[in-house]
């Protein structure tokens, strides 16, 4: 029987530096990760894929500032909806192609996926995600009396628009997933951490704000009973005291040194601290197991040669 695996893919693995940005360069990145997850299949596992998407709204955003005026403005939860779409489309796309060449008999879906949260969730209350551009003071403070926006000053590099980060509750399509799953399909969705929805008098309503796509992750990996939630990043292993002279990599942690660690400070909160957090809900939830790694070595990870493996004991 098949093992069920969630890999989640961070969005700026789709763009690979500055120069490689458009379109066909994403699609390019998305073929690359797309030999690794048949190689997956190859190896018997069934795969749940999902991804982030900041780059790419980013994108949809600044096409709206650029065209104000002009063009109706684009709301953040259609901006998820849009790039869901049209990763999902690369990825349906590359998969197809490589399975083709395999011999592997199998298709891949795309759900849209909306992502339920609480609509009292402290992260209303304070808005934290940076979006788009960064702004003179005037635009910023422009746009909050005229658009209602959340805007900060970065660092002295300028003013951006901050956005609620509030926690998964629930995915809203999640019996299509599972009957996808059930069908044989490689299923892609959660894209972005899913689009935010909220319920209001049995209705749902989309929200402006932006859910972490590894917190999104762990928690479809548990509601499908996925046996291994795999953390595709930009590094091969995982580290404590990055960057220093004791720098050590990590081939294993248990549940407790990842909480450990996590709050020791090893992992900093905008790069690899949302994904120990992740894999710690994970397994605390009843995973199995997760393990973290960069595309390229996935399958290497999987055969135990490479990556951090994160287990419950």
């Amino acid at each position: 029987m098949s093992k069920l695996a969630v890999v989640a893919v961070g969005g700026n693995s789709l763009i690979k530096d500055g120069k490689h940005q458009t379109i066909s360069d994403q699609y390019a990145a998305t073929v690359e990760t797309s030999l690794h997850i048949a190689g997956m299949i190859e190896q018997g596992w069934d795969v749940v894929l999902t991804h982030g998407n900041g780059p790419q709204v980013g994108f949809i955003l600044r096409r709206s500032e650029l065209s104000m005026g002009e063009l109706h403005s684009v709301p953040l939860d259609y901006c998820g909806a849009d790039t869901q779409g049209a990763i999902g489309y690369m990825f349906q796309r590359a998969l197809r192609n490589e399975f083709k060449k395999r011999g592997i008999h199998k298709q891949a879906a795309t759900v849209v996926s909306q992502v339920l949260v609480d609509s009292s969730d402290p992260a209303f209350q304070n808005p934290s995600k940076p979006i788009g551009s960064f702004m003179d003071k005037e635009m910023a403070l422009d746009h909050k009396t005229k658009d209602g926006w959340s805007v900060v000053e970065d660092a002295g590099r300028g003013w951006r628009r901050v956005v609620p980060s509030p926690l998964p509750k629930a995915h809203i399509e999640l019996d299509a997933i599972k009957a996808l799953i059930q069908a044989g399909f490689v299923v892609v969705s959660s894209g972005g951490g899913g689009i935010p929805v909220v319920e209001k008098n049995g209705v749902l309503e989309g929200v402006e704000a932006v859910i972490d796509k590894d917190y999104a992750g762990a928690l479809l990996a548990n509601s499908i009973n996925a046996d291994l939630l795999l953390i595709s990043t930009a590094v091969e292993q995982v580290a404590i005291n990055f960057n220093k002279p004791n720098q050590q990599w990590l081939a294993k942690m248990t549940l407790a040194e990842a909480k450990q660690y996590l709050a020791e400070g090893h992992f900093h909160k905008g790069s690899m601290g949302p994904k120990i957090q992740a894999i710690i809900w994970f397994l605390e939830a009843g995973g199995k197991e997760a393990l973290i790694t960069n595309p390229e070595n996935i399958e290497r990870a999987l055969n135990g040669e490479t990556g951090t493996r994160i287990t419950r004991g």
